[in-house]
């Protein structure tokens, strides 16, 4: 796998946290030096290491947040 570069450029809010530590998180995150971008993944302590997630642009984090605004 090749490496990778990450920034957290703003922490947005932990959305919940499991026995192990590992918290489900919403952050505003820089992959590789690109624009950043939403984000929302598991995550150890101290951000060692992460699990699966997926990444918004602006826009596809405002149509999310226009559909939950609907529930």
């Amino acid at each position: 796998m090749a490496d990778f570069k990450y920034d957290i450029v703003e922490h947005l809010g932990v959305i919940s946290e499991n026995s192990k530590g590992w918290t489900k998180e919403l952050n505003l995150i820089s992959w590789n030096g690109a624009s950043p971008k939403y984000d929302l993944r598991d995550w150890a302590p101290e951000h060692e290491k992460m699990g699966k997630g997926i990444t918004l642009s602006n826009e596809e984090f405002q149509s999310l947040k226009e559909i939950i605004n609907k529930l």
